[in-house]
């Protein structure tokens, strides 16, 4: 059983939580609490950490999912090691799942859905806002999503536990160029709307295309202009009373599930 926090294993594990570019260096991430270590692909489990306790109590199940990649910890241990405040007793070192523009436009290519819908999100820096907007894009049956470069970190702690599994099973990608990703997928068919204040029409005024993708911007700023520019349409979501304009996330969800839900 390891007690100690200066163990490098644990050391690693506690820095792979705070910082953005080892996180990137390694490949790897963390995932915390029971639930989502039972939702990581076994190919990309790596270690598992669980405390004397907690072990004791779900050994059954811990070892069904993770036989041989288990380290007993002290619970002072594994508190030094958590992001949360009170953690169950579990967390595990995972490979991040890797995914490219190319692995996105074909899943749309054999897709046999009736209708595909992606998100592309512009330097959304909220870790909660990113969190929920792939969790609801699983739920909304988004094909891809697609990032820049300044958006939030996937694997940031927060971020993954808002996603609650569906970092696993959503495709999703950074991309250096938004303008090489929009037009790639215009390419295939796909329909881009941007969603923007200066949109002459509403979304619920417009017959949205069979297969389609929405730019989602900023939370402060929005869309850039140019990449205003680059979308097929401008649109915008309805609203009443003296509101502006709604989270990130919240817009996010507005639009999938109009178009899931779109006759």
């Amino acid at each position: 059983m390891i007690t100690s926090t200066s163990n490098n294993k644990i050391k690693k594990v506690n820095a792979l939580q705070k910082k953005a570019r080892l996180r990137k260096e390694e490949g790897l991430f963390v995932v915390e609490g029971i639930k989502m270590f039972k939702e990581v692909p076994k190919e990309l489990l790596k270690e598992v950490y669980v405390s004397e306790d907690f072990f004791e109590n779900n050994k059954e199940e811990i070892e069904k999912y993770a036989a041989g990649k288990i380290e007993i910890v002290s619970r002072n241990v594994l508190e030094y090691m958590s992001d949360t405040v009170t953690p169950q007793g579990i967390l595990c070192l995972v490979k991040q799942p890797e995914h490219s523009l190319v692995d996105i436009i074909n899943l749309f290519e054999k897709s046999k859905k009736n209708k595909n819908r992606f998100l592309i999100l512009e330097d959304i820096r909220d870790p909660g806002n990113l969190g929920t907007i792939i969790r609801t894009s699983e739920a909304a049956g988004v094909t891809g999503v697609i990032m820049t470069l300044e958006t939030a970190d996937i694997f940031n702690p927060k971020v993954v536990r808002s996603t609650m599994g569906s970092i696993f099973r959503l495709p999703f990608v950074y991309v250096k160029d938004i303008k090489e990703a929009v037009e790639s997928l215009q390419k295939c068919g796909i329909k881009t709307y941007a969603t923007s204040l200066d949109a002459d029409r509403y979304v619920d005024e417009i017959s949205l295309s069979k297969n389609c993708a929405f730019l989602i911007g900023n939370e402060a700023n929005g869309l850039h202009k140019e990449t205003c520019e680059l979308a097929d349409e401008l649109v915008k979501i309805p609203m009443d009373g003296g509101v502006e304009s709604l989270n990130a996330a919240i817009s996010a969800a507005v639009l999938i599930y109009y178009h899931k839900l779109a006759k």
